[in-house]
């Protein structure tokens, strides 16, 4: 039952405030036909929207079912609207972008209804307005008519208590009027009908009461009704209600039934809420209707997302394109351990350069800025970053205890320097010879000092490569390296040594030189060829060397006693001793050494374990240890008296140097001239003396090696042909990159404080030993670099992210625009403020996924195409790929984006006036 007691409603404007409604009081019988006519601006529409709960009086009260309103709550007016209340409006107010049934089924939709209950319920009503066939067509395949009818099943499917229907035939014809009210006549018979109309005729013939209304008050009531005896009544009915509530509950067994009867209750609760997944529907369907604009907007708004795709593609496949060269990186640039070694951690000394102290500096002076300052405290910087480590036998053993799944290979040097001692074969101007390979060097650097190149003759020693002790772990040298020629294999005896070419299977010309593969003519052809202006003997210049003239060539290792002769001393040589470097003046037998493999770097290899040069086996180096540690006889006994160490420090006057080592001659024979029949013979000479090592280096451009005592000098030259038997350098070979870590914790273990045992072995006091990780810095300063530039592109980028997600907000608010009629509609039908926002909210999610969606798509689009042109140039086919998890992470970003600038017209949507709403073409 409904009633009305002394309702007004005042609209207040800036001017005057307007009294729609003046103390209405009036009751409503359960079932009738009520018509309500009157002038414009009479109050009968505002009339209509208080009784429909679509606006609110300003006093007075209006009775539902016998209770009062005035205690109402949003809620509960959109549960009245939703269930007690169909409205049939004179626009017809159907949502374009919905079928016919999408239009029935809303009302139950925000009823909570289920799906197949839901489009059972919709047919049953179109059927009964006869539309029956016509379920799946838009309202602008309607005519005016059929769109009514729609109106009236939208009405009618929620079985409402009240049908209000405001001038329902006004925009048909007569005879679809006709047809209309004979319909809503039929209704009137079942419940009660409310209907604002100007046309008497229309009331007069169908209804059953006549409400007449004037400035907002009534002034006839053709058949009132008197409401008391069926308020008693509705009171008796609910009383009973609730006391068969309560007795039911009453009578229930257990406190399990009791709850069980509260959830049948709570289900059968009237309720009016959409879910996020009909918002999501409207919209859909609200966005494909307009889907040129929708594309547009989707494709903008994903400007920024590919631009920040883009840049994370490329940064994630630059940093997988650098992990994929890790391992490769690693057997190249090893962990090494050496005598002495650079701390890295004190680089930060270097860096602040500004050595002057900020003083108060008088108008009229001049000061010093101390070049001399800077210099000295500079070098003192430089100083500290050289550290130097004691390999001690405890350490040695602490690094061969190390778990052997940590490393590939682990390679311990002694500073053996075998050239000395290697003797080969080869073709001189004097004949063919068997020299040392130091004079074979010594030979031709002073040949080239006899060209126009003579400022170039001494980098042939740094330059040439020297021969080098090779890992010992076969498979892992397999696994890096090709081997090439027929019955080419890697070395491991004793007598066995190998030639490792670079990716382009080439080796150097001054390597092939210094172990005898070029004669002196053909040494010399080299350097003619190499200068532009020269001319050259293309039958003697030799740019190729067949498997076959590699394979296979023999040199001969003399044991060190055997190569130096004593005999008196000179001016050049206090020791008395003479290196022989002329296999014929050496009456020992040597061993024979021969190159049985040549190794090539495997296509996906660009950082081997071995450079490009010569090699011998663990075993030779072995050998050399046990002959010449503890020597008791020849030059290395002669070197282990103290007083003998100075003899070995030579000064050259005619070169205004001093060499620590053994000072020899040799001769060789240069044609000056061209004419074979003019050969001159030529006299040189040469140092044996300790190889130059990376750590010798590094002293000399310190400063840190001019004061080595002559002691230290000779200890040095006593390693160098492995008298010594100390471990001067260990180089670790991680198996991956993953693994490097674990070695580099292992080294770390021992630089803490505290015991350390390892192997039952108990390590207590020790020295710090630092080691040189490059690759770790190299990869962790290239990814920070990586990093830098990837922010600061991704900043930029994002103003376009910025400026799209304004311009999403902007489309959105016109499309709140455009669906005021729809937002009314809604709110007629019992959607809450928060299901109009969810409608908006829904649009710019998907328009957010969409656009995030293309972003993505393009970027992968774009990034193919880049791989495929890169992947030629640079041998990686991943140099852009964007992670799922990027991908991801960018469509989520581009969904918050856009409902962030949807939430301002989301809110001015569901704060719309449904009643304004619905007045809004």
């Amino acid at each position: 039952m409904l009633r009305l007691s002394n309702i007004r409603k005042d609209y207040i404007t800036s001017s005057e405030t307007v009294h729609a409604l003046k103390g209405v009081s009036i009751s409503f019988r359960k079932s009738e036909f009520v018509s309500i006519l009157g002038p414009s601006g009479c109050g009968k529409t505002t009339l209509l929207n208080i009784i429909g709960g679509l606006d609110q009086y300003t006093d007075g009260d209006l009775v539902i079912g016998g209770r009062s309103t005035k205690s109402y709550t949003d809620r509960d007016w959109d549960v009245y609207r939703n269930h007690r209340v169909g409205f049939i409006f004179q626009s017809y107010n159907l949502i374009p972008h919905q079928t016919v049934l999408g239009n029935v089924e809303l009302a139950l939709t925000i009823a909570g209804i289920s799906r197949e209950e839901r489009i059972e319920r919709a047919k049953r009503a179109l059927d009964r307005v006869g539309l029956s066939g016509q379920y799946y067509k838009k309202p602008n395949q309607l005519s005016g008519g059929q769109c009514q009818r729609v109106a009236i099943a939208r009405a009618l499917v929620n079985d409402p208590e009240i049908l209000l229907a405001d001038e329902p035939t006004g925009a048909l014809d007569t005879v679809t009027s006709v047809q209309i009210m004979d319909l809503i006549k039929e209704i009137s018979n079942e419940r009660l009908v409310i209907m604002v109309t100007h046309n008497p005729e229309l009331a007069e013939k169908y209804s059953s009461r006549i409400v007449r209304l004037l400035d907002g008050e009534i002034i006839e009531d053709t058949n009132p009704f008197a409401a008391e005896d069926e308020i008693a009544e509705c009171e008796a009915i609910e009383k009973a209600a609730r006391e068969e509530e309560e007795r039911v509950l009453a009578e229930a067994a257990d406190d399990g039934e009791r709850r069980k009867i509260e959830r049948e209750r709570r289900k059968k609760k009237e309720r009016a809420k959409m879910s996020f997944f009909t918002a999501f529907r409207l919209s859909w369907r609200n966005l494909l209707s307009k889907l040129g604009r929708t594309s547009m907007v989707a494709f903008a708004g994903s400007i920024g997302i590919i631009g920040i795709a883009l840049v994370l593609a490329f940064s994630s496949g630059i940093k997988g394109y650098i992990a994929s060269m890790q391992d490769d990186m690693l057997s190249g640039n090893p962990i090494k351990i050496t005598e002495t070694a650079y701390d890295l951690d004190a680089f930060s000394g270097m860096i602040d350069t500004e050595m002057q102290v900020d003083i108060t500096k008088l108008a009229d002076r001049v000061y010093v800025n101390s070049l001399i300052e800077y210099l000295v405290k500079t070098n003192k910087n430089v100083e500290d970053i050289v550290v130097s480590n004691e390999l001690t036998a405890d350490y040695i053993d602490y690094l061969k205890s190390m778990p052997n799944e940590y490393y590939a290979d682990m390679l311990m040097s002694y500073g053996i320097d075998i050239n000395p001692n290697l003797f080969t074969d080869v073709m001189t101007d004097e004949g063919n010879m068997t020299i040392s390979v130091k004079r074979i060097t010594d030979m031709y650097t002073s040949i080239l000092g006899e060209t126009e190149y003579n400022r170039l003759a001494y980098m042939i020693p740094m330059l040439a490569p020297s021969i080098s002790q090779a890992p010992t772990n076969t498979e892992y040298l397999l696994s890096q390296y090709d081997l090439l020629g027929e019955g080419s294999r890697i070395a491991t005896e004793r007598g066995e040594i190998m030639l490792v070419v670079d990716s382009d299977d080439e080796l150097s010309d001054l390597l092939l030189a210094r172990y005898g593969y070029y004669s002196q003519a053909e040494f010399l052809e080299l350097i003619n060829k190499a200068n532009a202006d020269g001319e050259f003997e293309s039958d003697i210049y030799k740019n190729n060397f067949t498997y076959d003239e590699l394979l296979g060539k023999e040199f001969t290792y003399y044991p060190t006693n055997d190569i130096f002769k004593e005999g008196n001393a000179t001016l050049f040589n206090q020791s008395g001793y003479t290196y022989l470097s002329d296999a014929e003046d050496i009456e020992a037998e040597g061993i024979k050494l021969t190159v049985v493999g040549i190794l090539s770097p495997k296509e996906n290899i660009s950082y081997g374990c071995m450079r490009s040069g010569i090699y011998y086996t663990e075993a030779l180096t072995e050998y050399i240890l046990e002959e010449n540690t503890n020597a008791t006889e020849g030059i290395l006994n002669y070197l282990a008296d103290d007083e003998n160490a100075s003899k070995l420090s030579t000064n050259i006057p005619t070169m205004d140097m001093t060499f620590y080592g053994l000072m020899y001659s040799y001769s060789y024979i240069y044609d000056e001239d061209g004419d074979p029949d003019t050969k001159n013979e030529k006299t040189g000479f040469g140092v044996v003396s300790y190889a130059s090592s990376t750590s010798d280096m590094m002293q000399s451009m310190t400063g840190t090696g001019q004061s080595l005592s002559n002691t230290d000098q000779r200890d040095r030259f006593l390693r160098s042909f492995g008298a010594n038997g100390n471990v001067n350098s260990v180089t670790i070979y991680p198996k991956s990159f993953d693994d490097m870590y674990l070695v580099t914790d292992y080294l770390d273990r021992w630089n803490e404080d505290g015991e350390l045992t390892v192997d039952d072995k108990s390590y207590a006091e020790r020295n710090s030993v630092t080691y040189t990780n490059t690759l770790e810095i190299v990869i962790s300063l290239v990814n920070t670099m990586i990093d830098v530039v990837s922010y600061a592109l991704i900043a930029f980028t994002s103003i376009s992210l910025v400026v799209s997600t304004v311009m999403i907000g902007i489309i959105t608010y016109v499309s709140v625009v455009e669906r005021i009629k729809e937002i009314g509609v809604i709110r007629a039908l019992g959607g809450r403020k928060r299901d109009v926002s969810y409608l908006f909210n829904a649009e710019t999610f998907i328009i957010g996924a969409v656009a995030g969606l293309i972003g993505i798509g393009v970027t992968y689009l774009i990034s193919f195409i880049a791989n495929l042109i890169l992947t030629p140039l640079i041998n990686y086919s991943g140099i852009a790929a964007l992670t799922i998890t990027d991908a991801v992470g960018l469509v989520i970003l581009s969904i918050v984006l856009t409902l962030i600038s949807g939430l301002i017209p989301a809110r001015s949507a569901a704060n719309k006036d449904p009643v304004v709403a619905l007045r809004t073409e």
